[in-house]
Formats: structure tokens, sequence, C-alpha cells
């Protein structure tokens, strides 16, 4: 599965999800959360136990939320936002993360991380914010990442690395290699036993202000956007009973 700046491989028990558009600094639009969510449904309903986050650019994972076309519904690509998967995922970092791109793979599982490495979320000193990074409060030492968010200032990797924030920091150049290593033995782990502690795992963390919102919203908009409310609506217009089919 290839989209024109999102690719989705499958191999042995892996999935890596490649980030593509370096013309860009992989800025993230509309489409590409779209078809990165497709991405993750395959992953989440097929074979692969594992998946890896990735760019196609040492230099960035990404540049954030292209802001010439803002994805107003990026939260729906974002794992534990607009979707919950119980198969490990991994996030390899090299350069910068960025905005949305940062959030994006803060919310992955496990983060691998390169010793040249930033993680930087600039909202506050734009003036632009939808709340979503509020989420790494745990995900994160707090101190730590509200000083990220509230002043701006770039995070270096060994700083993330020291507090927790990530769980391998490495090499440049490396950050694949060592998601791939710890893709194969979470694949050859229990997959019952790996769903279940993770799931149990992040139950027991809880869910933040902004992820209750983006549930309620998801589960909102399940029912309004089914076809069982379409009948409903044309029944009333028409004065005839609907018909329920529960989907």
């Amino acid at each position: 599965m290839n989209f024109e700046n999102i690719r989705y491989e499958e191999a042995d028990g892996i999935a890596e999800i490649t980030i593509c558009r370096p013309e860009k600094r992989n800025a993230l639009t509309a489409r590409m959360f779209t078809d990165l969510r497709q991405c993750w449904d395959k992953f989440a309903h097929g074979d692969a136990r594992v998946a890896i986050l990735k760019s196609c650019d040492d230099k960035v994972f990404s540049a954030g939320a292209d802001l010439k076309d803002p994805p107003e519904l990026f939260w729906h690509a974002v794992p534990e936002f607009g979707f919950r998967c119980d198969k490990p995922i991994i996030a390899a970092i090299s350069g910068k993360a960025i905005g949305a791109g940062l959030v994006l793979a803060m919310m992955c599982d496990f983060i691998v991380l390169t010793e040249d490495a930033e993680l930087i979320y600039p909202e506050a000193k734009i003036g632009v914010a939808k709340g979503a990074v509020s989420a790494l409060a745990k995900r994160g030492a707090l101190r730590v990442v509200q000083e990220m968010i509230l002043l701006g200032d770039p995070i270096a990797a060994r700083r993330a690395y020291d507090c927790g924030m990530v769980n391998r920091l490495v090499p440049a150049g490396t950050h694949v290699a060592e998601a791939q290593r710890m893709a194969r033995r979470l694949a050859d782990n229990a997959p019952l036993v790996i769903a279940m502690l993770k799931r149990m795992s992040l139950d027991a963390v809880g869910d933040t202000p902004i992820q209750t919102l983006f549930d309620v919203t998801r589960k909102v908009d399940t029912v309004m956007n089914s076809e069982d409310a379409a009948n409903a609506l044309d029944a009333f217009r028409n004065k005839r009973p609907p018909v329920f089919r529960g989907r």
C-alpha cells in the first residue's frame, strides 16, 4: 500500500510506515493524515504484529502540520486519539520532530531517537494550537513537557532520554535498525500477552481530557454518519417509520 507521501510495507510480522515528503520537510497535509489512517487500519486488522513509524529523511522526522493545507482531522490518524490499537507501535526519529509530527510520534508506544535529534513544539510562539499536545503530559516528565510546549524550546535528544520521554538513544543513522531490532523481539513474543499488557498499561495511566474529547467525538460521528442516521432523517422527512439496521 503506497500513497503519494505515505508508504506502507509489511514483512515477517513487521509493518513499516514511512512519511516521505522531503521537499517540504515532511510537513503533514490533510491527505497525508487520511492516507496514514488507512495504513494504521491495515496494520491493526492485518497479520503484522508490530509497526514502525519512520521518515524517509534523516534530517527531519516531520516539520509538523502543513499550514497551507491544515489537517483539521489530523487526530484521526494519531494512536490513542482517533483509534485504539493493542499492537505495539515504534516511532523511529531522526532530526527534528516538530508540532503535529512530534505529537504523532510521541503517542506511539516506543520511541527510538538519534543523538542529534530534537523535539520541538512551537505553537505557543506561533499563537495557534488545538490542545492535542497536552496528552504528552502522560508520555514524559511533566516539567520537561511543559518547558517544551509552553516555552517552545527544543528538547535535545539526551535530555529527552534521561527524563524518560524516549526508550532508546542511538547514533545518527542507526534509529531504523534499532527500531527493527525492537520490532523483531516484540513480534516474536506472545501476541495475546502483548496486546493485553499494552491495553492494561494504558488503561492504568488513563486518558487525558483531550483524548476523552476525541473519543466522544469519534463515537458521535460514528452514529451521525451511519446508514441508520441517514435513514432516520429520510423517514422523518417522508413521514414514515424508520428501519434500523445497526450500520
